[in-house]
C-alpha cells in the first residue's frame, strides 16, 4: 500500500527536497503542495492525504492550527526550523502525529512517516531528550509485571537517548528489524504507545541518567 502524503511549508526549497526524499520511497507519493494554512486545510479534504507534513511558521494559518483543523482528518506531522517547547506541546495537544526538526535528515523524515502510519508518534531526538531530561528517578520506580531483558534496557536507554532504530541497529551491530522487535516488546511491556513513552519512563525511572 502507497502511503499519500502531503507537503505544507511556504518555502519551496524545503517542499522540493522533502518531495524528492520522500517520492525516492517505493511505497510513499507526494499528492500535493501547499504554501499556506489555508490551502493546506482544503487541498487536504480535496486529495485526502494520509499524511500531512506542516511546517509551524505559515502564512494566512500557521501549521499547528491547521494541525487542530486536520487532525481528526488525517495524520499530521510538524515538520519546522523551530524547537521552541511551546510549539511542541502546542503541536501534540492539537493531535500532530510527529514533530521533527528540518535539520533531523531525510532517514527520520521517512522514519516519521512511517511510523505515523503505523500508529506512533515520532519526535525529533533532541527535542525528545530536552523535554524528558528533567525528569529524574523517583526513590522506588514502580515495578514491572513483566521486566525488561538487559537487552531491552539497552534498547530503551538508547532510545531515550534519541537514537533512531537505524542508530540502535549500527551501535549494537544488529539488524533493524531486531530492532523493531525489541522496540515493540519494551512498549508492550512498559505498557506505552511509542518511543516517547519508552524515553519518559526512562528518564523518570532512572534507567538513564547523567546529561
Amino acid at each position: 500500500m502507497t502511503t499519500r502524503i502531503l507537503i505544507a511549508d511556504d518555502q519551496e526549497d524545503v517542499r522540493i527536497g522533502f518531495r524528492l526524499i520522500l517520492g525516492s520511497q517505493p511505497d510513499m507519493t507526494v499528492v500535493g503542495e501547499a504554501a499556506d494554512g489555508h490551502s493546506a486545510v482544503g487541498l487536504t479534504r480535496c486529495l485526502r492525504p494520509d499524511v500531512v507534513l506542516a511546517d509551524i511558521r505559515m502564512p494566512k494559518l500557521d501549521g499547528l492550527e491547521a494541525t487542530r483543523l486536520l487532525a481528526g482528518q488525517t495524520r499530521v506531522i510538524v515538520v519546522t526550523t523551530f524547537d521552541l517547547d511551546e510549539y511542541v506541546h502546542t503541536a501534540l495537544r492539537n493531535g500532530a502525529c510527529g514533530f521533527l526538526l528540518k535539520r533531523s535528515g531525510p532517514a527520520l523524515l521517512v522514519e516519521a512517516v512511517r511510523a505515523a502510519m503505523a500508529g506512533d508518534t515520532l519526535i525529533s531526538p533532541q527535542v525528545t531528550v530536552r523535554l524528558l531530561a528533567h525528569l529524574r528517578a523517583p526513590a522506588a520506580p514502580p515495578a514491572l509485571a513483566e521486566p525488561l531483558t538487559e537487552r531491552e534496557l539497552e534498547i530503551a536507554r538508547l532510545v531515550a537517548r534519541g537514537r533512531t532504530n537505524a542508530e540502535i541497529a549500527t551501535e549494537l551491530f544488529i539488524g533493524s528489524g531486531t530492532v523493531k522487535t525489541h522496540v515493540a516488546n519494551v512498549q508492550r511491556k512498559l505498557a506505552v504507545a511509542n518511543r516517547v513513552g519508552i524515553a519518559a519512563w526512562a528518564w523518570s525511572s532512572g534507567t538513564v541518567t547523567g546529561p
